[in-house]
Order: structure tokens, then C-alpha cells, then sequence
């Protein structure tokens, strides 16, 4: 089969690769229709991530067909299912969890990709698979606010990052409830994007200078954003931090500690999250999902070096194999 794989930093070569082997009775394959770009495939991409050394296929966002037609969409996130957080349905915080893309599993930027028949979820035929696609990120931006919300936080809410996490957690927001939210983005043309396809309020992260918000999520996770983030968050409000961009510094813990100002780490999402977020999507209450821009796999390559030089005002590009 035909595969984008990451050879090296800022490397991305499309080759013949053997096809996948499901592991037997449990695993199955998915020809892969629509995969998208994440931060992390792009943390990957600069060498970044120890968790992803080269070679490997990246892509963990993904929609496609099995071998009998159902229309399904990926969860990645592949976990043992008896641990005590598994039982507990925290299964995220699984010990022996794995994610495509990540080794030793290889990932969906190919034509098709070996996954748990337990990780699929069937979409209706009114969910065009570029739409599918977008389950993944916005799954983890649904169960950010579920987790925020469920400690106490309420709006007025503060997004940090006009990518797809943060612009999945501004849409999950406004569907469990919150009405008032705003989005920091600094791309100019971006901000334009997602005001005109999202009707979202989006701000640069200059425009604010006043801690009024119940709520801030966190979906860039470097130093500069989690320093906006401690300041902006209200008394007695609560950041949620999702971002993975720098491990250390920005958190103005005087202010917090002071001003009773929770902070949360959240990392992907349930599996209950992951169904919830599909069904969001189905019956529109993430709105038309159309803030994509789709590419070839073949065109991948550029594709990455277009997001590193900052040249897509998209939240998302797509892949198609």
C-alpha cells in the first residue's frame, strides 16, 4: 500500500509499505477515505517527539470503510479495557495505553491502517468522511470541557488557540452550554476564517487585559499562552490545559494560589467522550465541521511545510489517501 512516512526531521516520504496485519480477533483494517494533520503529527515532523522516532507513518485523526462497506471513524486511542482506570471509565489514563501513529502502532497516513474493532464508531451516511475526520480532535477539546465544567468552572470562557483543538473546545463549549466564549488567535487570516465559517468571537491575544473569565482552556500549551491563560482566568475560575507545545514555564502561581484558581491537565478523552463527540456531530450541534482544507497524500509533504511557514488559514488539512 502507499503510505506518507517520517524519515527524518522535516522529512516525509511517500513509499510502498507492506499493508497491515490485524492482530487476530480483535483487530481490524480500515481503508483509510480522509486523515487529518495534527499538532502532534507536526511535533513529530520537527523531531520533537521521542514518542514518534523515525520511520513511521504518522496520522491518528481518520475516517474510512471496512472491507463490508460500514462507514466508520477511528478512535485511536487503544487501551488495555481491564485496568482499574479502564474500569473506571477513565480509560485515557489506561497504563499500557497506545495511539496510532505513535510507536510501536503505526498510523493512518496511508490507505489503510490496522485498529481494535472496539476503537470504531459508525457514521451515517450523511457524514462525509472529511467530517469524520474531525472526531478525533474535537473529541479531546469535548471532554477538556466536560472535565472543566464538571469542576465548577462556568463562562464567560476563554479558548487559547485557533487550531483544531482549540476551535473543537470553543465548539464544545457553546454545545454543553456556555454561551459566551472567546477565542485568542494570532494568525490575522485565520481569525477572519473561523469569525466567518464558525461565527466564533475571535480576538488577538493582545486584545485582552481584563481576568474575566470563568473558564480558560488552554489549547496551545506553550509558556506565552499559559502566562495569558493565568492571568485572564477570573477568582475562583479554572484554566484547562490540553496543549502539549512546551513542557515547562508561564503559570503565574502566586496569582492562582491567591485567587483560588484551579488548574486541570486533560489528555485526549474517554471513549465515552469519543461517542458523545460523534453523536454532537451528527446532529449538528458542532456546527457544519467545513473548516478543513483537503490535499492528496501525495501532496503531505507540503502540506506540513506549508503549516510550519504559517501559510493555512484552516484549522485542519485533510488527507486523502
Amino acid at each position: 500500500m502507499k503510505a506518507l512516512v517520517y524519515t527524518g526531521v522535516e522529512t516525509l516520504d511517500l513509499r510502498d509499505v507492506p499493508d497491515p496485519v490485524p492482530a487476530e480477533g480483535s483487530e481490524v483494517v480500515v481503508r483509510i477515505a480522509s486523515a487529518g494533520i495534527c499538532g502532534s503529527d507536526m511535533h513529530a515532523y520537527l523531531g520533537h517527539d521521542g514518542r514518534r522516532p523515525a520511520p513511521l507513518i504518522l496520522g491518528h485523526e481518520a475516517a474510512g470503510t471496512l472491507i463490508d462497506g460500514r462507514r466508520v471513524t477511528i478512535n485511536p486511542l487503544v487501551t488495555c479495557g481491564t485496568c482499574p482506570a479502564c474500569l473506571a471509565g477513565r480509560d485515557n489514563l489506561c497504563a499500557t495505553r497506545q495511539i496510532i501513529s505513535m510507536a510501536p502502532r503505526e498510523g493512518a497516513f496511508a490507505t489503510a491502517v490496522a485498529i481494535p474493532a472496539r476503537n470504531l464508531i459508525e457514521i451515517p451516511d450523511a457524514m462525509r468522511f472529511d467530517q469524520a475526520a474531525l472526531a478525533e480532535p474535537v473529541a479531546c477539546g469535548w471532554h477538556a470541557v466536560r472535565v472543566g465544567l464538571q469542576a465548577g468552572a462556568a463562562g464567560p470562557a476563554l479558548v487559547i488557540g485557533g487550531g483544531a483543538i482549540g476551535l473543537g473546545a470553543a465548539l464544545s463549549l457553546i454545545a454543553q452550554g456556555v454561551r459566551d466564549v472567546t477565542l485568542v488567535e494570532p494568525n490575522a487570516a485565520r481569525r477572519a476564517y473561523l469569525a466567518e465559517r464558525c461565527g466564533l468571537s475571535c480576538v488577538s491575544p493582545d486584545a485582552l487585559d481584563r481576568a474575566a473569565f470563568g473558564i480558560v482552556v488552554d489549547g496551545v500549551g506553550f509558556a506565552a499562552t499559559r502566562a495569558q491563560a493565568s492571568a485572564l482566568c477570573a477568582p475562583g475560575g479554572v484554566i484547562v490545559h490540553i496543549g502539549l507545545g512546551q513542557a515547562e514555564g508561564g503559570l503565574d502561581i502566586r496569582r492562582m494560589t491567591l485567587q483560588e484558581i484551579g488548574f486541570i491537565g486533560t489528555y485526549t478523552y474517554t471513549a465515552a467522550d469519543f461517542r458523545e463527540t460523534v453523536a454532537a456531530m451528527a446532529d449538528g450541534r458542532l456546527g457544519a465541521l467545513d473548516w478543513i482544507e483537503t490535499r492528496p497524500l501525495g501532496e503531505g509533504a507540503q502540506a506540513f511545510s506549508d503549516i510550519r511557514a504559517g501559510r493555512v488559514s484552516a484549522p485542519k488539512i485533510i488527507l486523502k489517501p
